[in-house]
């Protein structure tokens, strides 16, 4: 990936899917998951697939488990991002899935409405720190109250604030984080410490990174873009006065030149250069774009708060991956054995090192919390992370020509936010209508 390590790289549609995973790929059988000694005796291979975006963060794992053991052998297969949703519904159309699939966990729900994953309800519920895990990873990979995933890693969206830049212009970071009202003032008094020096920054023509940093300031004031259940879905678009407000904020922003003119070209292939040359006040992004060979010196001057709504309440995208067994998997047992030692809070603590945050809310102690401050407030505020259960979520936010990135840029570029708007509710609309019929 080459945006960041969450994967905003358009990945192959719902249509692709369809196509290559029909109705029928429920006859796979499933596991056997209450057969004595599952996921505590099995041998041979456990064939793992992983996105070739968060490879990093399985490839030490893997290496882990297979020395603390002499049973298992895993074997790990990168798959592009772009290619991941149609090689694994081409795979299991063929018969031929892996025993484990680490899979961007907005993709949950394209395979477990297609009947491709094995049911893990009772298999999570057995786990002492089931309550600890993600609800938001959970939630993508839930239907009816049945579980057909479980959470390893997750990439947060969040926002980073400069807190030298804060002190030059004299603001406390929690008094001028509270609402939009607040943040565009802030953004204003740091712009005026003048040079270079910028209150914002945001890639203006990168569809899914705004995705990433944007939508949480909607949710934040307990509404979305969608509406409805899967499989009856609206836009939620027109009308939607936390919309409307969030564009209008970044129009200000654009507007009052509180970002750099960069913004308006930028697609991410340089996103947070900026921020870890200390030239901007505040940066919604993820941990690692932050940290990743950034100066020492301004990763301890940054501090990290939740993003706001309009008028208060905080939210995050709630990004990252999800595991799962595919239905037909030679090995299921192997894998869920392998699933459980990733989930172990050795293996979670060691994740920010990598650039990720734990799925497990108890791995911050305070011996964690003195080592990785960033990651802290979306793993302690767990409730507050979301990502829209939706099945064509990638056609809506993550093509180029979306209606997403389309409404954004017509409206903060443009100006023509109502109008913006409106052909944002036609395309949601239409989108999700066809994936709905």
């Amino acid at each position: 990936m080459t945006t960041s390590r969450r994967g905003f790289l358009r990945l192959a549609g719902l249509g692709a899917l369809a196509t290559a995973l029909p109705a029928c790929s429920s006859v796979l059988p499933e596991p056997d998951t209450t057969a004595p000694g599952f996921g505590t005796s099995a041998t041979g291979t456990v064939r793992v697939w992983c996105r070739a975006a968060t490879q990093a963060g399985l490839t030490d794992l893997v290496e882990r488990f297979n020395a603390s053991q002499d049973r298992l052998v895993v074997e790990l297969t990168p798959i592009p991002d772009v290619q991941y949703v149609t090689k694994l519904a081409t795979a299991i159309r063929a018969r031929d899935v892996p025993d484990l699939v680490d899979i961007d966990d907005i993709n949950s729900l394209l395979f477990v409405f297609r009947d491709a994953f094995t049911d893990l309800t009772d298999l999570i519920a057995q786990l002492d720190y089931a309550d600890r895990l993600s609800p938001g990873h959970l939630a993508l990979a839930t239907v009816g109250e049945r579980r057909f995933a479980v959470p390893y890693l997750a990439d947060n969206s969040a926002l980073f604030c400069n807190t030298r830049l804060f002190e030059r212009a004299g603001l406390d970071v929690d008094e001028a984080t509270t609402d939009l009202d607040a943040l565009l003032d802030a953004a204003r008094r740091i712009t005026a410490l003048g040079g270079d020096v910028r209150g914002w920054s945001f890639p203006g023509n990168a569809q899914g990174a705004l995705g990433f940093v944007v939508q949480p300031h909607v949710w934040a004031a307990d509404t979305d873009l969608i509406t409805g259940e899967v499989g009856a879905q609206t836009g939620n678009v027109l009308g939607n006065e936390a919309v409307a407000r969030m564009l209008e904020f970044y129009r200000a922003l654009w507007v009052d030149g509180l970002v750099p003119p960069e913004n308006f070209a930028d697609d991410a292939s340089r996103w947070g250069a900026d921020y870890r040359a200390g030239r901007i006040g505040m940066f919604p992004s993820n941990y690692s774009t932050v940290t990743s060979d950034a100066d020492p010196d301004l990763v301890a001057a940054t501090t990290v708060r939740l993003l706001p709504g309009p008028d208060g309440g905080r939210a995050f995208f709630d990004g990252g991956d999800n595991m799962c067994i595919p239905r037909g998997a030679a090995n299921a047992s192997g894998a869920w054995e392998f699933v459980r030692f990733a989930l172990d809070l050795a293996q979670q603590s060691a994740l920010p090192e990598g650039g990720y945050t734990p799925v497990r809310s108890d791995v911050a102690t305070p011996e964690f919390a003195a080592r990785y401050p960033l990651v802290l407030p979306p793993l302690l505020e767990q409730h507050e992370g979301y990502a829209p259960r939706t099945l064509p979520y990638n056609e809506i936010f993550n093509q180029p020509d979306g209606p997403w990135l389309t409404m954004f840029r017509r409206a903060v570029f443009d100006g023509e936010i109502e109008a913006a708007m409106a052909e944002a509710q036609d395309g949601f609309d239409r989108i999700l209508g066809q994936a709905s019929a």
